[in-house]
């Protein structure tokens, strides 16, 4: 009688002790991009909020909110002030080092929650169908042209101007860099010839690129991208050389990470930690990072800080070398 009155207490306290549910969101989730429609980060979000749609991985909705104005900086104090809400992330980029160097507004990324790094972005230099093939040929002409080639890009002082600032110290060539809301704005001033180039993510220009309207000439990165598939009639991303091979020694590579405010708590973060490792399995996730050509790669916790340290290092060189820090 005494071991079945104590099995009986034992299965008590087992029914009691069941854990608390884990957190998880009770109203929309708003996916803040720091950028225009149509270019890179607003075409992850998207894809994003579809394959978590398609695969039940969230309850509640998830909103694509584009917070672009003043090159980027209403996303980031959008975010700032934001503290303790688990209801909004950020789809960060590079523009988390750069922009409050450049245009010295009051924000850090130490003030966010990291949870994860989910891709790296490249980048390649483009023109327009009708000019040059080669990088040779690109650089041979821009130093001939009487008035600087016009380089389209994404916001200014940052990676786009970055690498046009040292595409000219590398070349000698002069570039006149014009500022555009987004990559896909870029892209269109590229085809319509009010550009001679630009240096878009591969998602940006992957729609012209595929119709023939522009040229792929190198990517800046260290090795070729590795997908095989072709993209156009002739190529695939694997068949752009990369700078180095064409004698422009330019490389960067470009995060793409997602952040929660301030002060949220760690199961909150958790709970996204998890929910963006099961968007990294789907199918959605995989065959967008072929289709644009990014590196998939995985980052979280201590990991993720540790590479976010590093990367703002590089940055802040960067854009010192670039003399984009505000004074």
């Amino acid at each position: 009688m005494r071991n079945l009155i104590t099995a009986a207490g034992a299965a008590a306290l087992l029914l009691t002790a069941v854990p608390a549910k884990a957190w998880e969101p009770t109203k929309p989730v708003e996916i803040v991009v720091a950028a225009g429609a149509g270019g890179a980060s607003d075409q992850m979000a998207r894809m994003i909020q579809a394959a978590i749609q398609k695969h039940n991985l969230m309850k509640q909705p998830m909103v694509v909110s584009l917070k672009g104005g003043a090159s980027g900086a209403e996303a980031l104090i959008y975010m700032k002030s934001s503290q303790g809400d688990p209801n909004k992330v950020l789809i960060a980029y590079s523009l988390i080092y750069m922009l409050p160097l450049s245009a010295k507004i009051p924000f850090n990324w130490r003030e966010l929650t990291p949870v994860s790094v989910i891709a790296m972005d490249q980048f390649v230099l483009w023109d327009n169908a009708s000019g040059p093939k080669t990088v040779k040929d690109f650089i041979a002409a821009a130093k001939a042209s009487s008035v600087p080639f016009k380089m389209g890009g994404t916001g200014s002082k940052r990676e786009d101007n970055v690498l046009t600032v040292f595409m000219e110290k590398k070349t000698g060539a002069k570039f006149a860099y014009l500022p555009y809301k987004s990559g896909g704005e870029a892209a269109t001033q590229l085809v319509g010839k009010h550009t001679e180039s630009n240096v878009n993510n591969p998602s940006e220009n992957l729609e012209v690129w595929r119709a023939g309207q522009v040229n792929a000439l190198c990517v800046f990165d260290s090795e070729r991208i590795d997908y095989k598939t072709k993209v156009t009639a002739t190529q695939s991303w694997n068949d752009v050389p990369t700078c180095k091979e064409e004698g422009l020694d330019v490389q960067y590579l470009m995060l793409r990470a997602m952040f929660l405010p301030g002060k949220v708590t760690p199961e909150q973060t958790a709970f996204y930690v998890d929910l963006f490792k099961k968007v990294s399995q789907t199918p959605e996730y995989k065959e967008y990072m072929e289709k644009q050509a990014l590196k998939p790669v995985w980052f979280e916790g201590k990991d993720m800080v540790e590479f976010l340290e590093q990367d703002d290092k590089l940055n802040t060189q960067l854009m010192t070398e670039a003399g984009f820090v505000a004074k």
